[in-house]
């Protein structure tokens, strides 16, 4: 029997790991390298560098859950927020996704997506809703994709996808997931220091030897 539209998972292997405090400044630069329209599609308007700033500062990791990929140079180009809500809302999640330019059309959305849909359900969630403009079509497309209900009204449209309750193969999952994403991001850290160490190196030679050759004439 194949798996809800919800919860079934792409081909495409892609690490994705939970982001701390720690790994503020690197959304902070994430969010300031989207490009005008970019940054109209994500947040709603055309959020200025105060504004995502702002954005930034007020992040809560304690109650909400930001996922992100990196790449090999240890560049953030692809994040989501997961927002919990509380209170008489308690038991939905709000989903916000961006992506830089130059990474798009490899899947990531998607990916994010599922990701925060199984931490969502693992964590209790009901309904997940994605606000987004109209004309957002890639993000509302992953949406009706997962089998979300659309609804249109004016410039905006809300998605919202039903999910279903935790079980112990989504937990399991999300675990294993975190587990080698934390695992890449830590070889990704290693393999930079020795990228930068040996960029270091080199600079020093080519020091040296521009000393050489201005000592030899």
């Amino acid at each position: 029997m194949s798996a809800p539209p919800a919860t079934r998972p792409t081909s495409l292997i892609v690490p994705i790991r939970s982001l701390g405090p720690g790994h503020r400044d690197r959304i902070r630069t994430h969010l300031l390298a989207l490009e005008g329209e970019d940054r109209y599609l994500r947040f709603g308007y055309a959020a200025n560098d105060e504004q995502i700033n702002r954005y930034v500062d007020g992040l809560d990791f304690e109650r909400d859950e930001i996922f992100g990929i990196y790449n090999r140079r240890l560049e953030l180009i692809a994040m989501a927020h997961l927002a919990f809500s509380h209170g008489a809302h308690a038991g939905t999640a709000e989903f916000g996704v961006s992506v830089l330019r130059k990474a798009r059309g490899r899947g990531y959305g998607s990916r994010l997506f599922e990701r925060a849909v199984m931490h969502a359900r693992n964590e209790g969630v009901d309904v997940l809703y994605i606000h987004a403009l109209t004309e957002n079509t890639a993000m509302l497309r992953i949406a009706a994709k997962a089998g979300a209900v659309l609804e249109r009204e004016g410039s905006e449209t809300e998605a919202h996808l039903r999910l279903p309750p935790a079980t112990l193969d989504s937990r399991v999952s999300e675990l294993v997931e975190e587990q080698l994403a934390q695992t890449d991001y830590r070889l990704k850290v290693q393999a930079k220091g020795w990228a930068d160490f040996l960029a270091g190196l080199q600079e020093v030679r080519q020091g040296v030897r521009d000393s050489r050759g201005k000592s030899g004439r």
